[in-house]
C-alpha cells in the first residue's frame, strides 16, 4: 500500500506555538513574524504553513473545459 504524502508537523501545532485558538486564522503579520523566528521549529512550521496556503484543499472539483464540452455534446445528442 502506498504511503500518503505527509508534509510534516502536526495539526494545530503552529496555532499552539503562536497562542492562537485553532478555530481562528493566523494573521499574515504573525505568520511573517514567525517565518523569521529565532526558534527553528516555529520558523519551519510557519514556512510550511505559508507553502500549504497555496495548495488546493479539497472543495469542489472543477471539470476541465474539455470535460464540460463533452458533457454538453452528449446531452445535446440525447435530445
Amino acid at each position: 500500500m502506498a504511503k500518503k504524502f505527509n508534509p510534516g508537523g502536526h495539526k494545530g501545532k503552529l496555532h499552539r506555538e503562536l497562542h492562537i485558538p485553532e478555530g481562528k486564522k493566523i494573521p499574515q503579520k504573525r505568520l511573517q513574524t514567525a517565518e523569521h523566528s529565532k526558534n527553528r521549529e516555529v520558523r519551519d512550521d510557519a514556512i510550511r504553513a505559508k507553502t500549504m496556503e497555496g495548495w488546493h484543499h479539497g472543495g469542489s472539483k472543477r471539470q476541465s473545459s474539455t470535460g464540460r464540452e463533452l458533457e454538453r455534446r452528449l446531452s445535446s445528442r440525447d435530445k
